[in-house]
């Protein structure tokens, strides 16, 4: 379910003019950015959250500010690992997927969450 979201948001992200540099990068026992991008001259590390329609949770309210504070701290890792930061800085973005019983996925990108 997860790499089926995860393929939902990427496509999502592709249709709004970004560019997907990387998917599910991992960093040790830190965590994993699901999607990096570039939107223009910003970098964008974007999360990426599936759920089934009726869960108990919608999949924005997932991002809690811990988990805000792990993403900004993968997005610095990446940039050491990875050049620094563009010039148009860094952006945290969240997808959220919700998978109907029945009827077309619901994709939700809200931008700069965190």
């Amino acid at each position: 379910m997860g790499r089926y979201g995860e393929e939902l948001a990427a496509r999502r992200l592709t249709e709004a003019g970004m560019t997907v540099l990387e998917r599910n990068w991992r960093c040790g026992r830190t965590g994993e950015i699901d999607i990096v991008a570039r939107d223009g001259d910003v970098l964008v590390v974007c999360e990426v959250k599936t759920r089934r329609a009726g869960a108990f949770q919608h999949p924005m309210e997932a991002v809690t500010a811990v988990k805000a504070e792990r993403l900004r701290d993968l997005a610095g890792r990446w940039l050491r690992d990875h050049g620094g930061a563009p010039p148009g800085g860094v952006r945290i973005d969240l997808v959220g997927v919700v998978l109907p019983a029945r009827g077309a996925p619901r994709v939700e990108h809200v931008r700069g969450v965190a």
